[in-house]
């Protein structure tokens, strides 16, 4: 099948090489000009496992095109996927400004039958309004073509996009048109060879169920984390009450991992974008607010911790921090609403000095902290701790699992460490020397 993706950022570069890989003719395009020659030689702008393999086989191999001209790929391609940004505007809400105009250029260029497929997340009610800005640009051209649009929400994880996507739990479609329906389904076929993984339902139900997935999984995060503010003030241990409950089926132990709280692309932004929904409609999101609020509290928790434990220690001013991680989470390179480079932030602010350390995120860090003399980067884990008053490591990446703890003990000044992510054992730490300050575990 011949497909088209509007933009090549996260969503529509995994969807477009994942389809190219099994067998469609995929034209990606996007108007930065630099991003699409680099992907054309295979430089890819995000990190994530698998992808830049993939993209460059299946450029080499004919099935992938990249461009910066929508025309050529609309006139082209038989679905047309719309997988631009939707960023918050200042009041929380999603701002489809991208999503609209890629809209009415899409209108000016169909001539035939087309699928507008909205892979982005968008707000309820957004592919109705598509479709009308579609229809005025085609009456104003004079013409009447048919055309469907789609709502198909993706449910990727970043650090292990390639595998949701060629194995997905489901593949939401939205539509009410039944040969669209089947399209679609034909599309879908490779990736549920095994069973039926496609769930039809109508446009403003599929949109829904993107934020509503997102939101309740943002929610079993945010409720561990207030039972692990508890359990630190009654001396249970969060890691054997989370046991105690996940190993209840209804419960489960997915996303009860208590820490500083959720951060990336999705679900700060989708859980504002549906409380803002809500309130547009004349409803209250209580439930809703409060997971947003335990989150952003969660960050100022660690970063409190940190600064009360020097307090006593003649203040955070001036004190050497190492930090381990700086992605919102493993296996992406991606620092939007990173919980570490918040508390990383706060520390900043009140006089602390930061030897930072990631596999992958350091130049995105860069990015967003810019030029800041009390920030240095390290080229591997060892490296920030010479000299460092305290280890703070805030996003789990596998190679923290097992350091070294006699080299880390060495070359710390004081052997403390500040785990945001409960990666090691309090008894098992204290036996080695280090004051352990974790999260929920009396």
């Amino acid at each position: 099948m011949k497909l088209a993706f509007v933009g090549a950022g996260y969503v529509g570069l995994v969807a477009a090489a994942c389809f190219a890989e099994m067998g469609n003719e995929v034209i990606c395009v996007d108007v930065d000009e630099k991003k699409i020659e680099n992907l054309k030689k295979s430089i890819i702008p995000i990190f994530e496992p698998g992808l830049e393999s993939m993209v460059k086989r299946n450029y080499e191999d004919g099935r992938l095109k990249f461009t910066t001209a929508l025309e050529e790929a609309v006139r082209n391609a038989l679905v047309v996927f719309i997988a631009v940004g939707t960023p918050q505007d200042e009041n929380g809400a999603a701002d489809t400004t991208y999503v609209e105009n890629v809209a009415r250029e899409v209108g000016e260029f169909i001539e035939e039958y087309k699928i507008v497929v909205l892979k982005s997340t968008v707000p309820v009610g957004t592919c109705d309004r598509v479709k009308k800005i579609i229809q005025a640009r085609l009456a104003a051209r004079g013409l009447t073509v048919e055309f469907d649009v789609v709502s198909n929400p993706e449910f990727l994880k970043e650090g292990d996009a390639i595998n949701d996507f060629m194995k997905p739990d489901r593949v939401v479609i939205g539509t009410d048109n039944v040969r669209t329906a089947e399209l679609m389904k034909e599309l879908y076929s490779p990736f549920a060879m095994e069973r039926e993984k496609l769930i039809i339902m109508d446009n403003r139900s599929a949109e829904m169920t993107k934020y509503a997935a997102n939101a309740m999984l943002a929610t079993r995060i945010s409720f561990m984390n207030e039972i692990a503010n508890i359990c630190e003030r009654v001396g249970a241990d969060v890691s054997l009450v989370r046991r105690g409950i996940g190993s209840d089926r209804r419960i489960g132990y997915s996303f009860i991992y208590p820490g500083i709280g959720y951060g990336g692309s999705c679900f700060p932004k989708d859980m504002k974008a549906l409380i803002n929904t809500a309130k547009e409609n004349q409803w209250d999101p209580g439930l809703l607010v409060a997971v947003d609020d335990v989150n952003r509290r969660q960050r100022l928790i660690m970063a409190g911790k940190v600064i009360q434990y020097f307090e006593d220690r003649g203040g955070i001013r001036g004190k050497a921090l190492a930090v381990w991680g700086l992605a919102f989470k493993p296996n992406t390179d991606d620092v939007r609403e990173s919980p570490a480079l918040a508390i990383l932030s706060i520390l900043v602010q009140e006089g602390a000095r930061v030897q930072a350390y990631d596999p992958e995120a350091i130049p995105s860090a860069k990015r967003v902290l810019g030029e800041d003399p009390n920030v240095t980067y390290c080229d591997n884990p060892y490296d920030t701790l010479a000299g460092a008053d305290a280890l703070l490591l805030l996003t789990e990446w596998r190679l923290f699992r097992k350091p070294d703890f006699e080299r880390v003990k060495k070359l710390l000044k004081t052997p403390v460490i500040f785990d945001g992510r409960n990666q090691y054992d309090p008894v098992e730490m204290k036996h080695k020397g280090f004051v352990y300050i974790c999260v929920g575990r009396g």
